[in-house]
Order: C-alpha cells, then sequence, then structure tokens
C-alpha cells in the first residue's frame, strides 16, 4: 500500500514536539527491490523486499537523538518521539548540532530536469531471469571461461521525503536496474575471476547483457597465468576501472568530518596544489539520469555545481551543517543521511579533468611498469597519505603488455604522488564519478 510519506514525516516531527523536542527533522523512504542469479542455466537465488522505513531526529537544547523503525502505525511513531526524546535527554552536548536556518534552505527546484526516475514498467521477474540467462550465456560462449560463477539481474526503485521543524519538506523519487556476471577461467589453484556489470537509472540506458557477459568472460581469461614483477620503483598505469578509487582517497581525506577530528591528511591543505597544474575535480549534483544526483541534501540545503579542486588547488572540503560549524566554514550542501542515524558529509556525483593521450598513448609512454585492474585490502595512514594496497592487473616492458600479474603490492603516499598523475581521455561520461586512467611515476612494487 503506497504511503503518503509527507505525511508521515510531518507526523513524526508532529509526535517529537508533542513529547518535548525543541526541533527535529524526519526522513521516510518508500522502495521495493527485486533480484534473480542465475547458475548453470538455472535459477539460482531470487529475492524481492518492500517497506516503509522511517527515521526520526530530535534536539533538545544542544542534545540530540535519532531513532528509526518501519512501522507507520501512529501508536509506533507516538513512541519514536518518545524514546528519542528520552535518549536526547541523556545525550551529551554537542555545540554544533541544529537545524539549518530558514535562509539557508532550498526552496525552489526542478526534479524533473535530473531525470532520477524511470517512468517505465519495472522488469518482471521472467525478464530478469532471461537478462541473467543472457549474460551467462554470452560468458559462456568464450571458449577460455571453465565457469560462470554467477550471473544477476535486479531492479530497485524508492520515494524518499525530508522534513524539518524548520518549514523544509522536500521529496523526490529514484530508481535503479543493473545486471552483470562473474566468470572463471581455468581449474584448481590456477583459477582466475573477473566480472563485468551496469547499473542505470533508465533502462533504455543499459548495455546488453550480452555486451557484459562477454567482457566478463574476456577480462577472466586475460588474468590466466599471472606472475610477480621483481620489486622495485616503476611507472604504474591505474585503469580507468579502479582509477576513482584513488579520488575517492582524496575526497575522503576532504570530507569535513575527518577534517574536524584533525584525522586526515588533507587538514589545513586550502589553497595548497594537490593535483597536477591545470586539473580540476569537480562536483555536479544536477547531472542528469546519475544515481548520485539530487536537488537538495539531507538537512534541506540546495546542492550546487561546485570545484572540490581547481587548477590543481584544494578550493573546499566536503561540510553538512555540523562539520561548517566546527570549522567556522559554509556548508557545501553535502549531508547525507539514512533512517537509523544523523547527517554527516557525503559526496555527490564528480568529474575530473581528462587528458588528450589515450590509454595506449600512456601504455606506450610508461616503457616499464604496472597496469593495475583491480586492487585488494586498503592500508591508508589517514593523517600521512601512506598508501598500500594489493594489485593485478598487466606487466608492461617496452610499451608492451607481457603478462597478467598477481600477488603485488603498490606503495606511495597520496600527498605526494597524487601531484604527478597524468590522466588518459578514456573516462566513462555516464558514470557518477567520471575518472579516467591514471599514470603515476615512481611508486614502490612489492613483488619477487
Amino acid at each position: 500500500m503506497q504511503k503518503d510519506l509527507s505525511e508521515l514525516t510531518q507526523s513524526l516531527i508532529a509526535a517529537a514536539q508533542k513529547a518535548g523536542a525543541d526541533h527535529a527533522d524526519a526522513i521516510a523512504v518508500q522502495g521495493e527491490s527485486s533480484r534473480i542469479e542465475v547458475r548453470n542455466s538455472a535459477l539460482e537465488h531470487a529475492e524481492r523486499a518492500e517497506g516503509v522505513d522511517l527515521g526520526l531526529r530530535v534536539l533538545i537544547g544542544q542534545r540530540s537523538a535519532n531513532v528509526s523503525a518501519s512501522d507507520t502505525r501512529p501508536e509506533t511513531i507516538a513512541a519514536m518521539a518518545e524514546r528519542a526524546v528520552a535518549m536526547a535527554q541523556e545525550a551529551p552536548e554537542d555545540p554544533f548540532i541544529g537545524l539549518a536556518d530558514p535562509d539557508q534552505l532550498a526552496k525552489d527546484w526542478d526534479i524533473d530536469t535530473l531525470e532520477l526516475y524511470d517512468p517505465s514498467a519495472p522488469p518482471s521477474p521472467e525478464d530478469m531471469k532471461d537478462t541473467a540467462l543472457r549474460c551467462e550465456a554470452a560468458a559462456a560462449a568464450n571458449s577460455g571461461v571453465t565457469q560462470v560463477d554467477s550471473a544477476w539481474a535486479g531492479y530497485s526503485r524508492q520515494s524518499v521525503h525530508l522534513a524539518a521543524s524548520n518549514g523544509f519538506s522536500g521529496g523526490y523519487a529514484r530508481s535503479s536496474i543493473h545486471h552483470g556476471c562473474t566468470a572463471i577461467a581455468s581449474t584448481g589453484l590456477d583459477m582466475e575471476r573477473d566480472y563485468d556489470g551496469d547499473g542505470r537509472v533508465f533502462a533504455a540506458d543499459l548495455r546488453s547483457p550480452e555486451e557484459v557477459g562477454t567482457q566478463a568472460a574476456a577480462r577472466a581469461v586475460e588474468r590466466v597465468a599471472p606472475k610477480r614483477p621483481k620489486t622495485g620503483a616503476y611507472p604504474v598505469l591505474f585503469d580507468e576501472r579502479i582509477a576513482s578509487s584513488l579520488i575517492g582517497h582524496v575526497m575522503g581525506a576532504a570530507n569535513g568530518a575527518a577534517i574536524a577530528r584533525g584525522a586526515s591528511w588533507l587538514r589545513g591543505a586550502l589553497g595548497d596544489a594537490i593535483l597536477p597544474d591545470g586539473m580540476t575535480l569537480t562536483e555536479n549534483p544536477h547531472r542528469a539520469r546519475m544515481p548520485a544526483s539530487r536537488p537538495f541534501d539531507a538537512e534541506g540545503l540546495p546542492t550546487s555545481k561546485r570545484d572540490v579542486i581547481k587548477d590543481g588547488v584544494l578550493q573546499n572540503y566536503t561540510l553538512d551543517l555540523a562539520n561548517a560549524r566546527k570549522l567556522g566554514m559554509d556548508p557545501t550542501g553535502n549531508a547525507a543521511r539514512g533512517t537509523s542515524a544523523g547527517p554527516s558529509p557525503a559526496v555527490w556525483n564528480l568529474e575530473l579533468s581528462q587528458g588528450t593521450q589515450s590509454r595506449d598513448d600512456l601504455i606506450a609512454e610508461m616503457g616499464t611498469g604496472l597496469i593495475v585492474t583491480s586492487m585488494i585490502g586498503s592500508t591508508i595512514n589517514p593523517n600521512t597519505g601512506d598508501y598500500s594496497r594489493g594489485a593485478a592487473g598487466f606487466w608492461v616492458e617496452n610499451g608492451e603488455i607481457l603478462y597478467p600479474v598477481s600477488g603485488v603490492t603498490i606503495a606511495g603516499n597520496l600527498r605526494d604522488f597524487m601531484r604527478r598523475i597524468l590522466p588518459a581521455n578514456d573516462a566513462r561520461t555516464y558514470l557518477s564519478r567520471v575518472v579516467p586512467s591514471l599514470l603515476v611515476e615512481g611508486l614502490t612494487l612489492a613483488g619477487e
């Protein structure tokens, strides 16, 4: 049964104020999701979930508490409010919490321009099974594949509404559809696996199941019989598939919560050169058909396009209200929250400047080194930026790919080597994070 999420959030706020809260905000999420998995041409797993989740945050002076529930009955809402108020009365004071001032709130937005929801009918279980089977068949058609570990298709849609006692009220709906598969090549201890998948807001934008399955198989087969290169310092090309992880580390360090805690290698770095001269990292929460797009954040502040890094120089941090107050800065409209916790800073869509050279050009230019296509584990010192990760990929000599590689560790310092990245021009512009392959000179590889 479809619920009026706006009414539910207003009921939560009214109940909180009746129970003794000075201020409150509430979030209501109603959604459904389905997923089908197949193996060996037969149904392996099917699941479906639907429901409504409620989250309530109350503020009493400078104390706060958050409660959540999945029951929308009036008596449950009343009990949530009473419990939250009782919890807040026992919570420690925080001088930085508080709702947005009314003049800070988003007031006008056109949700239709963001195209967050596909109005076409959702796929039936039969449709999803057929998609997964087509992925599996395409992967199995590669003679080097010994097994398709799994193939899947899924769909979800949800409606979200946020309201607060400062007068804000707003909501939107979003949808997501995806499919993919994992292929295995060789046997026994020599087995290698890899995958491919695609997820979009609109079903019409998806790559075909055949393309996805074929790509997953090709990736698995080319990883067979890996070797370990000699330990040393080499250039490393982070393939476009995983290059965005480097930008993720930068954005993690520029997160206002980490900065406020003093646990970031970018603390005090505003105005410092972080990337090469001329390179810009832009956040744009208003890109159409992007799952990370939104007209306002979880505190009702308007979202806007911003250059996090411009011409290589760090311009601002990612801030919600509380952390902006701690740092004496303006919020950036980047608060995110679920139903079970209060707001915290999060990043929306990102785009890094692309270069003029192709991936193949960079491979030829690197001479001898490593192309990284997958990574495992992560040891990153948040205070210094020291970086160490396990990696697999391909070894290059004289600008030519010679053989697959696995079991190596890459090490360096993010603050140091992010200044030396050289971008290719191969970023996929339909992703939420548009980041090309990135070549880094002189990283340490621990191999044989």
